[in-house]
């Protein structure tokens, strides 16, 4: 609500409300004034936002959104936790990750019409997967190196700051967090910064991770009541452990640390976690305990104030007997108290890891057309685990991609198996739809032969650690590939419809109310699917491979939608192409 009220102060000066809805839980928290005549000489224009009927009323400063008397569908009425429908404040939309979008303007009927209205080409070649976020008609997005805000209508750069020093590492950043005018990021040199989101002014910096060691801050933070939670990545190398934070988001203090393996280093109110992670992890002398960092945004029941973070591989990546075990909690769903960071639960996906096959992306927290609340998390395993939160039992675990060999042993002699280390979901995890009750999810279809070395096990910290023959750490990856969106319902895990794309599904994907799904392939593709039956009903081509965020929001009334382009990475070959943000609309 205060990224609301900020947007509106900004944006619509003349702002007024319905006398009649101000009376409503929230009125005085999202507009300045509430004066029902304030701007007699107004011209109206009316649109659909979820279920309720908005008006936009123009004034001499601005376009400012007007809830219409609809029983049951003001303002006041949504949870707390809900953002205002015509923004896109977090990474995934919500902070339950649901990426769903109650905009409606843009629809089957009409998304047909869809247009390129604004480019905004940042003439740089890097790996951009930044996941943007929209504050009133700002948009806010990022590079490894930098942040910037641009007018979400026309693409005019607001303001634009590069941090200092070379890229390193990955040369990977997946987005901001937006609180309170403020704007929080991670950095490849293990910081977390904090900018003014008006100026670009950096207010704060907080080191939490180790560049020497291999670790990096790549994930969008998330940010809610007065608080940054972010992890450190780098589970691939040698000696590296994964941690959680939270962080005050005034100052950058840190209020909590918590450790996603074993480790050594006090853990106050979380030694029965630590205990019952260590029963898990068999190491040979000498082997440290390796792996589970976080590489990407967590998801947050606001409700209930738990942290659910999305925990990576343990390392070595592919041989398993010098960490015999389950090893706790990489592959995991990890629940912690968001205020405190003490340990509440876990979900284990992907127990005893010997394929490279992390939670990358971010769970899913949603109730079911069924009633069900329901955890839902997808690996590189191809799978999408969903699992009840009522009664911790797993649900149901769907193919979403091709799965091959996935349970035959590796050795020195080369193993195919589906999907590769660079399959299954990345970054980008599930979206849901409460109208249709289908998760949506967009994998990569690639498999990989992978040959064990162990002569590689000898490493030192700082070092990639995999235990496979120096030429393909990561094995050697098939000459072809695909990728698939596929819609499964929440309830009985049936897979409802499935869309086979020419190349990997990396982007963010997005439902909408106006029975839309929005997603692109790296073969530079952007699709608008029927969320019902995934007819194809758009498609056009981008300039550039698609590998971050998919948005969509309102400027003065129209609804836009965003794609990242020009995605590049190590992994993923797609040809050259210098950072994007299109903009799309009727």
């Amino acid at each position: 609500m205060m990224a609301v009220r900020r947007s509106l102060a900004m944006s619509a000066r003349a702002f007024h409300l319905d006398a009649g809805a101000c009376g409503k839980v929230g009125c005085r928290r999202m507009i300045a004034s509430c004066n029902p005549g304030a701007d007699e000489h107004a011209k109206e224009e009316v649109m659909t936002v979820g279920g309720s009927t908005q008006t936009f009323r123009r004034t001499k400063s601005a376009w400012a959104a007007v809830l219409v008397a609809a029983a049951g569908t003001a303002v006041g009425g949504q949870r707390a936790a809900d953002p205002q429908p015509t923004d896109w404040p977090h990474y995934n939309r919500t902070l339950s990750s649901d990426r769903f979008s109650p905009l409606a303007q843009i629809n089957k009927s009409n998304v047909s019409r869809l247009k390129q209205l604004c480019v905004f080409d940042l003439n740089v070649d890097t790996n951009f997967q930044t996941g943007p976020i929209v504050i009133g008609r700002t948009l806010y997005a990022t590079t490894d190196k930098e942040i910037f805000a641009l007018d979400a209508e026309t693409c005019r750069q607001t303001w634009r700051v590069r941090e200092d020093g070379p890229s390193v590492g990955l040369q990977v950043n997946r987005g901001a967090a937006y609180l309170d005018g403020r704007l929080f990021r991670g950095t490849g040199d293990g910081d977390l910064l904090a900018y003014d989101a008006a100026t670009g002014k950096k207010l704060w910096t907080t080191h939490l991770a180790d560049r020497s060691r291999g670790e990096s801050i790549p994930s969008a933070p998330t940010a809610w009541n007065g608080l940054v939670f972010t992890g450190t990545a780098g589970g691939e190398t040698y000696g590296v452990t994964g941690r959680v934070y939270a962080l005050e988001a005034g100052s950058g203090k840190v209020l909590w640390e918590t450790y996603t393996v074993p480790t050594n280093a006090p853990q106050p109110g979380n030694e029965k976690m630590q205990a019952l992670a260590r029963a898990t992890w068999g190491n040979a002398d000498g082997v440290p305990i390796t792996g589970g960092g976080t590489w990407t945004t967590f998801t947050l029941d606001p409700e209930k104030g738990l942290l659910y973070v999305p925990v990576g591989n343990p390392g070595p990546d592919f041989i398993t007997d010098v960490r015999a075990g389950a090893n706790l909690y990489t592959n995991s769903i990890l629940v912690l108290d968001a205020r405190t960071g003490i340990y509440r639960n876990h979900y284990s996906l992907v127990p005893a890891d010997f394929h490279d096959w992390d939670l990358a992306a971010a769970p899913v927290l949603v109730t079911t057309k069924a009633a069900k609340r329901v955890v839902a998390g997808a690996p590189k395993d191809g799978l999408l685990h969903v699992y009840d939160v009522t009664t911790d039992k797993k649900l149901y675990a769907t193919a979403i991609t091709t799965r091959e060999n996935e349970d035959v042993p590796l050795s020195t002699t080369p193993t195919r198996f589906c999907p590769g280390a660079g399959g299954g979901t990345e970054w980008n995890g599930p979206a849901y739809s409460p109208d249709t009750n289908l998760f949506y999810d967009g994998t990569v279809d690639w498999c990989v032969t992978v040959t064990l070395d162990r002569a590689e096990l000898t490493k030192k910290f700082g070092q990639t650690w995999t235990g496979t023959e120096l030429a393909n750490q990561f094995g050697k990856r098939d000459l072809n590939w695909s990728g698939w969106v596929t819609a499964t319902d929440a309830d009985t895990g049936q897979i409802k419809w499935r869309f086979h794309a020419s190349a990997p599904v990396v982007s963010g994907i997005t439902p909408t109310k106006g029975g839309l799904v929005f997603a692109g392939d790296m073969d530079e593709h952007a699709y608008a699917f029927d969320a019902d039956t995934g007819k194809v009903l758009w498609k056009t081509d981008l300039p550039g491979a698609p590998g971050g965020g998919v948005i969509t929001y309102v400027v003065e009334g129209k609804q836009r939608v965003a794609f990242i382009a020009g995605t590049r990475s190590r992994v993923f070959p797609v040809s050259a192409s210098s950072a994007k943000i299109v903009i799309f609309g009727l």
